[in-house]
């Protein structure tokens, strides 16, 4: 699939927003460098970036001749490194922290050296290098405590227990990120929401894989709203975030206290009648299993403890926190990000829907019911 232009300002923008946003497509390209750069976000980011004119280095521990071909720099090289991530980071103006360790379940080492670990070595190698600016990755999830969370901002404090080292760990990186920021290292954290769209390599092959064997059950009684975030739009709040770190804007706290963002598409959809539909669209079978959240929470405390206890490979097809995610309320309100970063998704759920749907059967997954 190739990358659109990027779009023109909404009509409807108001004109401060219009203004900060072309002034910012005209500013001077800078040699950025992005962690995960071969991954689903991460590329997104890499041919954002290119389009716009950026020198651009990834730095990740795969290699991909197809973005050497556009003329990226590829660094290998694992980010536990610090000395690979120094060496990487010289000549470079500004990082896109977006690689990371996730999952729902693993042992606490496996997360911690790469998302904790790997985030310091990255804010060493922006400050030994002289770097200004870091927009790090993170996710909604470094807030949930298990209840209901509809339209909350960016003051909801962290909770004191998760049950997770996904969220877990990434909650220690973004504090560290947020304490770094300083005058001569400013720092932003981005909460993109259940990223989805054609390439997505992890959020809907596995929905689909389950679906096709019958086992994603609907959990709780199906009433419950989620945000999603298109790829493309998570992409462009990066750059938008990058472009808004300069002295004297809004998007730069305190030193100490850098400032993070919820991203999404702003129109939280039902979860499983979004589900529905898309199994409907692929032709795949149907949800039938619907299990109260109580049990559910139940089921995949035993299927953790089974999976631990036997050293099974792979991850148990439920945790406690992923039941509470499938039944629970997580939506969140972005209006801090419009305000401060003029980020505005330019795409509608209904369109990044259709798009998404139309790649996956491209890829063989389901049936194109017009043919």
């Amino acid at each position: 699939m190739t990358m659109q232009s990027i779009r023109e300002p909404d009509e409807g923008a108001s004109p401060s927003i219009q203004n900060r946003m072309i002034s910012r497509s005209q500013r001077p390209s800078a040699h950025a460098l992005v962690t995960g750069g071969g991954g689903f976000l991460g590329r997104y980011i890499v041919e954002q970036l290119l389009q716009r004119g950026n020198r651009v280095t990834v730095f990740a521990r795969g290699n991909y001749p197809e973005l050497v071909a556009q003329g990226v720099r590829l660094v290998r090289g694992d980010l536990r490194d610090r000395d690979a991530i120094v060496r990487a980071c010289q000549g470079v103006q500004i990082v896109y922290h977006v690689a990371a360790k996730a999952g729902l379940w693993g042992p606490w080492d496996d997360f911690y050296t790469v998302n904790v670990i790997g985030t310091e070595n990255v804010i060493a190698a922006c400050q030994i290098n002289g770097i200004a600016r870091l927009v790090f990755t993170s996710s909604p999830s470094v807030i949930f405590d298990g209840h209901d969370q509809q339209g909350l901002n960016e003051d909801v404090p962290y909770p004191a227990h998760y049950e997770s080292p996904y969220p877990a760990t990434k909650a220690l990186a973004e504090q560290m990120v947020r304490s770094a920021n300083s005058e001569t290292l400013m720092t932003v954290s981005l909460r993109p929401h259940l990223i989805f769209g054609p390439r997505d390599n992890h959020l809907l092959p596995a929905l689909i894989a389950r679906a096709r064997k019958g086992l994603v059950p609907q959990v709780g009684d199906g009433s419950n709203k989620v945000d999603l975030t298109y790829v493309e739009d998570a992409a462009y709040a990066h750059l938008l975030a990058a472009d808004a770190l300069q002295l004297g804007s809004p998007a730069v706290g305190p030193p100490g206290h850098g400032h993070v963002y919820f991203i999404s598409q702003g129109e939280p959809v039902v979860l499983w009648q979004w589900i529905a539909d898309l199994l409907r669209r692929l032709e795949l079978p149907p949800v039938r299993l619907k299990l109260p959240l109580a049990a559910a929470r139940g089921l995949g405390a035993a299927m953790t403890a089974m999976y631990r206890w036997l050293k099974l490979p792979g991850e148990p097809p439920l945790t406690p926190f992923l039941a509470s995610e499938l039944a629970q309320h997580h939506y969140y309100d972005i209006s801090r990000a419009r305000d401060e970063l003029a980020y505005a998704p330019r795409f509608t759920m209904q369109e990044a829907t259709e798009r998404t749907i139309q790649w996956l059967r491209q890829q063989h997954i389901g049936a194109d019911p017009t043919h």
